[in-house]
């Protein structure tokens, strides 16, 4: 079962390393996952994505997530504290341009004040090599903060519009819907 829902969408950059702005406070410890593991991969996306209503990937099989991660251009780094995972990151690399295609942090780590070092520490690695654009996108169904920190970490917005998206019913992590909506 799905239900539409009417969606702001704005898409965001950065076209110079120097736009980045700092945030207050230490991010959490990131690791890039040099094999990732498609199960894990999932977890995250889930768990993470689950709140703000995350669709595009629910009902991946294993090989579609493999696949996925086994794109050279594709990096997943990982934010720990004390050993657990926090967060994550997923940055996509194509032609002198990064897409940070998934940023956020587990329910459970929300409101610590990580939001912002955590995603200032991912524009700096997405800035690594010969890059002249990072940028993203994000929707209405996001964090009510997250438009808010991508502009005060200094992305600045390149366009904006509204549509109608088909979105399933949410679903516990770790378990797959029938299969991704389309928007």
């Amino acid at each position: 079962m799905k239900a539409r829902r009417r969606v702001r969408i704005t898409w965001l950059e950065m076209r110079e390393p120097g736009w980045l702005r700092p945030a207050r406070g230490r991010a959490p410890a990131v690791r890039r996952m040099r094999e990732p593991v498609p199960e894990f991969a999932r977890f995250l996306y889930e768990t993470v994505g689950g709140p703000w209503l995350w669709y595009e990937r629910r009902g991946w099989s294993d090989a579609a997530w493999a696949a996925r991660l086994a794109d050279p251009g594709v990096e997943l780094w990982v934010a720990c504290r004390g050993g657990s995972p926090v967060g994550y990151f997923e940055l996509e690399r194509c032609a002198g341009e990064v897409q940070m295609v998934h940023f956020g942090l587990l329910p459970r780590f929300i409101g610590r004040g990580w939001g912002g070092p955590l995603l200032a520490r991912a524009v700096q690695i997405a800035w690594r090599g010969q890059v002249r654009r990072v940028w993203l996108h994000t929707c209405s169904l996001d964090h009510p903060a997250a438009l808010a920190n991508y502009l005060a970490r200094g992305f600045r917005i390149v366009r904006e519009e509204s549509r109608t998206v088909l979105l399933p019913l949410p679903v516990t992590p770790g378990r797959s819907a029938d299969s991704p909506a389309s928007g």
